[in-house]
Formats: structure tokens, C-alpha cells, sequence
């Protein structure tokens, strides 16, 4: 079976089907490593649903494929000026793939969202989604659908056209390895997930990926703000005949 991060790296050579026109816009994904990231990047690169898209790598990543450019960090953190892409992604995961491909791309720390976010705005992008994986037992309610940190306020205030915390649920982690107190609070997660409401428990990620990629494709033509999906706004798309509709009428988007 292909592991994720080939699939993200075959995708650019997928051509659409159906009706489906490629969006005119350039993506920047931030945190292409781990599940999560390398499905994301796949479902970005399939289709020609952008003209370009790139990923914020470590490391040297060679790659000749059509569309999908490897961003090295120091280009991103050493400028400032445009780097051409308006929209960005900025996926954190805990989890990395065991092997030395995902290790090339940065993953990015949560502590960290704030610095990043300043450092895409002030590069000129324009449309940021930001995907914040969490165990739903440990998020109150009050902050499933709104700003949830000081940095995500502060990252609010920066002022992008458009900005969305899509708070995707995990599974909580498996109990082996780590410290007691790790172990323990794994235990403890996994039996709380028996009481977390259907609406709330963790997408298959290829499903949440094109999800979000989705989203981010209604963005364009949408009206400017800040908006939090929480997970039973995932749930609902994710069952709804018509993903897009769904997510036009979250967004407010016309025509």
C-alpha cells in the first residue's frame, strides 16, 4: 500500500474529472509531514485543483512533478517580500510518518502559530486555514467555535482576508510507550472517547483532507473574517449530499 507521503507526491500527476475547473489560486502547505499533512498535500496536488502548490521543507526534497514546488525554510523565514501564493495551510499533527521523506518537511509547533502566521502574512498570504487537531474531551464546549489561545487571537488580529481554525478531533494516543503519567493519560483519553458524542469523534484523515481543501477552494469570493469549524460543522459536511453547498452557506458565500 502507498504510505501517504508518495500519494502527495504522485498527486500532481492526477488530471481532473468531471467538471471540476482548477481554482486559479497558489496553496503553500505548512506541515505536508505526517498523515494528515502528506493527505492534505495529496488532495491539493490531485486534480489541478490549484496552479501551484508548495510545501515548507527542512531538507532537500527533489521533485520534477508538474505544479508542486518544494519552499525551503530559509526562503520562507528570509524575506519580505511576496512569495506568491495566496492561500496557505498551516497543519499541526503530533504524529510524524517513520520515514526520512516526512522528515524533510517542517512540522510545525503549535507553540509557534502566532510567529508562523506573522511570517506567512507578512509574506502575502492572504487566506490562511489552519488545522488544529484535539482530543474533544479536553476542549470545553465554549471553545469548539471560537478562538481557543491568545495565539490564535493574536493570529486573528494580523488581519488576513480570510482565516479559518478548522478544530479537526483526533483520537487520543495509544497508551504504549512514553512516561507513566503518559501512558496513564492515554488510558484515561481512550475511555472518554466512548462518551464523546458521534458529531464530535475523528474523521478518516483522506476524508478530513478533502475537507479542508474544499473549504479553502469556496474561500475566494467569500466574505472577509475569522471563523472556527468546529467538529460537528466537519460531521455535518462530511455527511451532507453536498459538501460544497454546505460549506457556501457556512462561509455566507453568493453565486
Amino acid at each position: 500500500m502507498m504510505d501517504p507521503l508518495a500519494q502527495a507526491l504522485r498527486g500532481a500527476q492526477q488530471t481532473s474529472a468531471g467538471g471540476d475547473a482548477p481554482v486559479r489560486d497558489t496553496a503553500l502547505v505548512v506541515g505536508a509531514g505526517g498523515a494528515l499533512g502528506s493527505a492534505l498535500l495529496a488532495e491539493a496536488l490531485a486534480g489541478s485543483r490549484f496552479c501551484r502548490v508548495a510545501a515548507v521543507v527542512t531538507g532537500p526534497l527533489a521533485s520534477a512533478l508538474r505544479g508542486f514546488t518544494p519552499l525551503p525554510l530559509a526562503e520562507l523565514e528570509g524575506g519580505d517580500g511576496p512569495l506568491g501564493f495566496e492561500l496557505a495551510f498551516l497543519v499541526f499533527e503530533r504524529a510524524r510518518q517513520a520515514n526520512r521523506r516526512d522528515e524533510q518537511f517542517l512540522q510545525p509547533d503549535p507553540a509557534a502559530l502566532a510567529a508562523l502566521a506573522q511570517r506567512l502574512h507578512t509574506r502575502g498570504v492572504r487566506r490562511l486555514v489552519v488545522v488544529v487537531p484535539h482530543a474533544p474531551a479536553l476542549l470545553p464546549q465554549a471553545l469548539k467555535a471560537g478562538l481557543a489561545s491568545l495565539d490564535e487571537a493574536a493570529t486573528a488580529a494580523l488581519g488576513f482576508e480570510q482565516l479559518v481554525f478548522v478544530r479537526a478531533a483526533r483520537d487520543a494516543e495509544s497508551a504504549a510507550g512514553g512516561s507513566w503519567l503518559q501512558r496513564l493519560a492515554a488510558l484515561w483519553l481512550a475511555q472518554l472517547r466512548w462518551m464523546v458524542p458521534q458529531r464530535e469523534r475523528p474523521l478518516r484523515v483522506q476524508r478530513l483532507a478533502e475537507l479542508v481543501v474544499l473549504l479553502a477552494r469556496r474561500l475566494p469570493g467569500s466574505p472577509a473574517g475569522t471563523r472556527v469549524l468546529p467538529p460537528e460543522g466537519l460531521w455535518q459536511a462530511a455527511r451532507d449530499a453536498d459538501p460544497e453547498a454546505a460549506f457556501d452557506r457556512w462561509l455566507g458565500r453568493s453565486g
